[in-house]
């Protein structure tokens, strides 16, 4: 298999690289002062629809049809208003849509539509967009038209007013992947100057085009190592804990390659430049952190660094909101944002739990171990730990079935979770105690 057909192998990142011209000329349009603000918008706005049409063929207006109702909210409620009506109205669509792929895999028992999986991935990236958008109208940070709705004397102008709004929920290099841009950049980068294209820039894409080459050439050596084992289900104890620490590791590697990607275009249309940036706005965050993810010895650190922007986007939007059990309800949600699967709701429970006993045994271990050869072993251990109890939920997250599951858990690999739950129970007895 040649290496274009490896990299392309996954038609979001076909699409993704097709996009890539575009946005470079977008960046370069946007140095010409006959190109204005309203062009700009226009531009990116035809650009997502463009791409959403080829992408996900007549299922687009499963995304079309939200991106207009969560604008028209946003024109007709107050900002005190605005987020909880928009959040149930996105949640309960992107459910339902997910309930249609629940009814074609386990009811029909047949592969879904590439293209329908692809507008589900779009949909969830929408959410992010449409309640980060509706969060920062309710905290002030976004100024939006909203009271009533427009009448026919006034409908251009409103029209004119919801452009930043359509363009920014389906501007093109966030339309099927990418950290969370929020709003306020968005805007600025829009409407502000234009800033020119610096070597920074030039190199940090050159960098980002070198990892992912290096990424998908490792995914081929790590398919074929997967390729030729026997699987979980018919390995022994050592050989069960290679096959999941190398499965894993071929999704994770899929991950990074594609967050990547989806960095780089956003960047390439000149959305992660920091040049002009408020003091209160926040930076494009990219989703791999590879050194952090493949170095921690923090289950804790890790949820924080994978997929950086949708973590930061749950601790707001849920986490900093609720006031009884917070990790456990923002894993919870996490589980119903990624469509509810069996493997998907056991792995984020499964995740929440060992977060919780990541705080308690390093809070213990930080207490009792004080000798730094001790203390250098330790560190070892629960790196390996860390890394293989990761890799057991990602296993889980992507099998999604019960079948598979159940297949997950007859296996050796159960010990690795098995443990930290055990110490959970142990420091926890141990904690209430002492208070």
């Amino acid at each position: 298999m040649d290496w274009v057909q490896v990299f392309f192998l996954d038609p979001v990142s076909l699409y993704q690289g097709a996009a890539f011209p575009f946005a470079l000329l977008f960046n370069y349009l946007c140095f010409m002062d006959s190109f204005s603000t309203q062009a700009r918008y226009l531009f990116l706005l035809a650009g997502g629809g463009a791409l959403a049409v080829a992408a996900m063929g007549a299922f687009a207006a499963l995304v079309f049809i939200p991106t207009l109702c969560t604008v028209v909210l946003i024109h007709s409620l107050g900002p005190q208003d605005v987020h909880r009506p928009t959040f149930l109205f996105q949640m309960t669509w992107q459910t339902l849509c997910h309930l249609g792929l629940h009814y074609t895999e386990y009811y029909l028992q047949e592969a879904p539509s590439t293209r329908f999986c692809i507008t589900l991935s779009s949909l969830m990236l929408l959410t992010q967009k449409v309640t980060s958008l509706s969060l920062d109208i309710r905290e002030g940070k976004v100024v939006a038209p909203s009271g009533h709705i427009p009448n026919k004397n006034s409908l251009s102008e409103h029209l004119r007013g919801a452009l930043p709004y359509l363009s920014y929920l389906l501007f093109f290099p966030a339309l099927l992947g990418g950290p969370l841009c929020s709003f306020q950049r968005f805007q600025a980068r829009v409407e502000g100057p234009s800033s020119l294209w610096s070597r920074h820039s030039f190199w940090a894409l050159t960098w980002r085009a070198l990892q992912i080459l290096g990424l998908e050439s490792l995914k081929v050596i790590v398919r074929g190592v997967v390729g030729a084992g026997a699987g979980l289900g018919g390995s022994g104890q050592l050989e069960c804990v290679f096959v999941l620490w190398s499965t894993a590791g071929l999704f994770k590697l899929t991950y990074y390659s594609h967050w990547l990607l989806d960095d780089s275009l956003l960047r390439a249309a000149g959305f992660g430049s920091d040049l002009g940036r408020s003091p209160g706005e926040e930076g494009l965050l990219p989703d791999a952190d590879l050194w952090t993810l493949e170095t921690t010895h923090r289950i804790a650190l890790f949820a924080r660094k994978w997929n950086q922007s949708t973590a930061r986007w749950l601790r707001r939007l849920v986490f900093q909101q609720r006031r009884a059990w917070p990790l456990l309800q923002t894993f919870v949600f996490s589980a119903w944002w990624h469509g509810l699967h069996p493997g998907q709701v056991f792995g984020f429970l499964c995740w929440a739990v060992m977060v919780e006993a990541d705080y308690l045994i390093h809070a213990f271990a930080s207490v009792f171990i004080s000798s730094w050869p001790v203390r250098l072993l330790y560190r070892a251990l629960a790196w390996a730990h860390t890394q293989l109890i990761i890799a057991y939920i990602i296993l889980a997250v992507e099998a999604r079935s019960l079948s598979s599951l159940r297949l997950l858990w007859n296996s050796y690999s159960s010990v690795f979770p098995t443990v930290y739950c055990t110490l959970l129970l142990l420091l926890a007895k141990r904690k209430h105690k002492c208070n």
